[in-house]
């Protein structure tokens, strides 16, 4: 056991008759590490994507309830009278009046 530790440190394994087996390998471990920390840092990058994504959802829904409610209040008959108030237009004191015209043939 001791020997076969000791073997083990100074990297034996690499260097005897069947190194090139125990390369491969280690080739093949070290290509399947760096796949899987890759696809790791992969998905990370895609969680913080949609955390941001999803923030600026949220913005965006609060600033568009904000905007509607402000057309709204612009759109209501009080607003517009104190708006064209300023201009010197004032509310008719009588309904108003449907004009008909008749058609006449040449």
């Amino acid at each position: 056991m001791k020997k076969s530790l000791v073997s083990l440190l100074k990297g034996r394994f690499l260097v005897s008759g069947d190194a090139p087996k125990n390369w491969l390998f280690i080739v093949f471990a070290s290509l399947l590490a760096t796949v899987m920390i890759a696809s790791s840092h992969s998905a990370d990058r895609k969680v913080h994507e949609i955390a941001a994504l999803n923030e600026e959802v949220k913005q965006l829904r609060s600033e568009f309830v904000e905007v509607r409610s402000k057309v709204q209040r612009l759109k209501l008959e009080s607003t517009i009278r104190e708006s064209v108030y300023a201009d010197g237009l004032l509310p008719a004191e009588s309904p108003p009046v449907k004009i008909i015209v008749a058609k006449t043939e040449p």
